[in-house]
């Protein structure tokens, strides 16, 4: 067996932090798993709302005003999973929404064509393959009691194409005008050959898309914009600038609905991947559904008396795969060495308070002091309203501040005796420790100050 590469042993360092601070479980542990799925826990959870949340109020709560200092709008939708059978007749995906397959005849494993392993089949010597066939990644079900062919439906596997069937329905009770974006976060599902890599290619996933609709003849000047946009957002949220790089797709490998399409990548352990891809898809889409529906009509633009299909531009982000980006972008070993000479390693996530699980945390020094923990639950309150806050009375200090470490907490503020006047310096009643994750610093802060003290530091 070959041995692991050191990119790869970050990465199972990383996954092993995930399910020991609470941030990803494998799904259905307890009964051996089942491959390509994921559960996010307590941390994890949070972390992926934070994201989440930061995207819906980036692209539809905020202004936004473009090249020329025009302003324009970008509306949400939540669709449902499961549409009709002729959305994915019309866009194609019953047809062309597929992977080369092979399986190996001496263990009977499925690969991708493009992405065969390296590694010696476990039966033993090489792997024997069959010939190349196509295999649609959509899961299929059944709509109803009775399961026959009248019933089959798929999950959806993007979702961009609920926000192509339903433009005439936000067009006309929204009265935007183009330029004009529809944004939807949700569920996709892909029934991919051999998921891999942790969270980053899986069967069950979540994507951050928005279609932005824009009049024909400008698609250069808005798809290289959008570009910027969306780097600065991954930077925003505390990405290394030099983490990503920009990759634009050559023609003959462009999906069947774009014109062009550029990829941002992240350098993950296990090599440089696709983080989020923006395409221009023409108008290719509300075409096909135009024809397919008769539904859908030209747009009339009031200001030219022109009417037309507006093409699209195409953010479209993974939402878990941007959770995975993050985690390796903020995951740290350090050694620290005591004053005794003694060294030991500290894990850190250094998340960007923005988006942390845990934003502060706040510490009784002990749980068995009334006077302690009554002043740190006021401390609590008062923080509460203001930030991600997060109750430890558990273990000595030290343990306690590495235990948020690993979890990403930028600030730990511990309740002490000399806080309520009972220690060895009476004048720093009132105030408590503020513990900063990333340099270790402690410094005395009086409580009346505490929350415009971590406003300053904390940018949301």
């Amino acid at each position: 067996m070959s041995k692991p590469t050191k990119q790869q042993s970050l990465l199972d360092k990383i996954t092993a932090a995930c399910k020991r601070r609470g941030f990803i479980f494998p799904s259905s542990e307890i009964y051996g798993g089942i491959n390509g799925f994921w559960d996010f826990g307590p941390a994890g959870a949070q972390l992926k709302r934070n994201i989440r949340d930061y995207w819906w109020d980036t692209l539809v709560r905020n202004g936004h005003k473009g090249p020329d200092g025009e302003k324009f709008d970008i509306v949400g939708l939540d669709a449902s999973i499961i549409m009709s059978n002729k959305v994915w007749e019309a866009s194609g995906h019953t047809t062309s929404f597929s992977d080369p397959m092979v399986d190996c005849r001496k263990c009977k494993q499925r690969f991708r064509a493009d992405l065969l392993p390296d590694t010696k089949c476990p039966e033993g010597g090489d792997h024997d393959y069959t010939e190349v066939r196509d295999f649609n990644l959509m899961f299929k079900t059944n709509v109803g009691p009775v399961e026959d062919g009248s019933s089959i439906a798929y999950l959806r596997p993007e979702t961009a194409q609920a926000i192509f069937v339903q433009y005439q329905n936000v067009l006309t009770v929204t009265r935007t005008k183009v330029p004009f974006g529809i944004a939807q976060i949700g569920k996709a599902f892909r029934n991919e050959i051999n998921p891999r890599n942790f969270i980053f290619r899986s069967r069950e996933f979540e994507q951050m898309e928005m279609e932005f609709f824009i009049k024909p003849g400008t698609e250069d000047v808005w798809h290289h914009w959008w570009l910027e946009k969306r780097l600065n957002w991954y930077v925003q949220m505390g990405i290394v600038r030099d983490n990503l790089s920009v990759e634009w797709h050559p023609q003959d490998k462009l999906a069947h609905y774009a014109k062009s399409c550029v990829d941002i990548m992240f350098d993950f352990p296990f090599g440089v991947q696709e983080l989020e891809g923006i395409a221009f898809r023409t108008d290719y889409d509300l075409r096909q559904h135009a024809e397919h529906s008769k539904k859908i009509s030209l747009y009339f633009d009031t200001e030219t008396n022109e009417r037309y299909h507006p093409y699209v531009i195409e953010p479209s982000a993974g939402l878990d795969r941007t959770v995975l980006a993050i985690l390796c972008d903020a995951y740290r070993e350090e050694i620290l060495t005591d004053s005794k000479g003694n060294q030991d390693v500290r894990t850190v996530f250094r998340f960007h308070p923005r988006i942390a699980p845990v934003t502060v945390a706040v510490f009784p020094l002990l749980r068995n002091r009334p006077e302690l923990v009554d002043k740190a639950e006021r401390v609590f309150g008062l923080l509460q309203p203001h930030f991600r806050v997060q109750w430890d009375d558990r273990g000595n200090i030290g343990k306690r501040y590495r235990y948020q470490d690993e979890l990403g907490t930028p600030y730990c503020v511990t309740i002490d005796f000399d806080t309520i006047g009972a220690g060895e310096h009476p004048e720093q009643k009132e105030t408590v420790t503020v513990r900063d994750r990333d340099t270790m610093e402690q410094i005395r802060c009086p409580i009346d100050e505490l929350v415009g003290y971590l406003k300053e530091r904390v940018l949301f």
